[in-house]
């Protein structure tokens, strides 16, 4: 009997990596793709930098602002991971991506942005205990509350990044290896994939629930409860200070979690690739460069000390 063929070992990506297809499909924009994307990137880095030294501030040594810290450092990461390979893309007809080059890749952006949902969390959360329980606000949130929040959302993201990045870079990868992507993703490599991915997209389904919908279940519960909290307020003035406190962190997960949820929850969906990677542009970088101005400028204490700080250096 003759044996069954296999996919020939020159097909196999496991040493030979990836190729990242990019925007390429789009030549004649790559210059003008190049230099908006290093704004985009330029944006996000200055922005989340300078949240870090002013929310260092004495003023602001609030478990909000502890937070805010975190997430800006995450924002960093995932756009670090992932916009200057693009920006390298834009400039070069070498678009391929090695195979140790795409797990770091993976693991870092799967990393960033479990972290990151569950973060989001732990800043609802923050913002119930304000609203609803101001007396009782700096007993709850406490330094040691505040620390196990981050932690437990690190040590979460570090669980969800190695076992999807394990477990999908272990899948064998024959035939083109061509991604139509911008980074190392789970639903393109899971495209290149010459095996059933059926069960891997049954825990792909199980990690979203995880990931974005039970941290989402809670956001929504803390805001039912601010929202409950905050109509019982007799001064139009309070809801409205109350409301505009809330809106940015709404603004965000709005943004957030909507982009992954269409994402991962159908990673092998018939959909457009395109809209996908217009999706993933969303989680890894606009939202990365939304996150400093939304916060900055619709946050009053941020702008005093900033305007602080920039009156202090033009003194100097």
């Amino acid at each position: 009997m003759k044996p069954t063929e296999g996919p020939e070992p020159g097909n196999h990506t496991l040493l030979t990596g990836f190729v990242l297809s990019g925007w390429s499909n789009h030549p004649q924009m790559q210059l003008l793709l190049f230099f908006t994307f290093c704004l985009i990137y330029s944006i996000t880095i200055t922005g989340n930098l300078l949240i870090l030294v002013v929310t260092v501030h004495p003023s602001l040594h609030m478990p909000m602002y502890f937070f805010l810290r975190v997430l800006s450092l995450l924002d960093i990461s995932t756009a670090s991971t992932v916009v200057p390979k693009m920006l390298a893309s834009f400039l070069s007809e070498d678009r391929s991506i090695s195979y140790v080059g795409c797990a770091s890749q993976l693991y870092w952006v799967v990393f960033s942005t479990a972290t990151e949902c569950y973060l989001l969390a732990a800043m609802a959360y923050d913002r119930y205990v304000a609203v609803c329980s101001p007396l009782r606000y700096t007993a709850i949130m406490n330094n040691r509350v505040c620390l196990s929040f981050v932690l437990l959302a690190c040590c979460s993201g570090t669980v969800v990044s190695v076992v999807q990045t394990a477990w999908v870079l272990t899948l064998p990868f024959c035939g083109p290896r061509k991604m139509n992507a911008f980074f190392c993703d789970i639903p393109p490599l899971l495209m290149l994939s010459c095996t059933d991915t059926f069960p891997y997209e049954m825990q792909i389904i199980v990690a979203t629930v995880l990931v974005l919908f039970t941290p989402c279940c809670l956001i929504l519960v803390s805001y039912a409860c601010i929202i409950s909290s905050t109509l019982k307020i007799s001064s139009a003035e309070g809801r409205q200070k109350t409301f505009s406190t809330c809106s940015s962190h709404l603004i965000v997960v709005t943004l957030y979690y909507a982009s992954g949820t269409l994402i991962y929850l159908r990673p092998k969906s018939s959909s457009s690739q395109d809209t996908k990677k217009f999706l993933a542009l969303i989680y890894t970088t606009v939202v990365p460069t939304l996150n400093p101005l939304i916060y900055s400028l619709r946050n009053k204490a941020i702008k005093d000390v900033l305007s602080r700080l920039m009156t202090h250096m033009v003194k100097k």
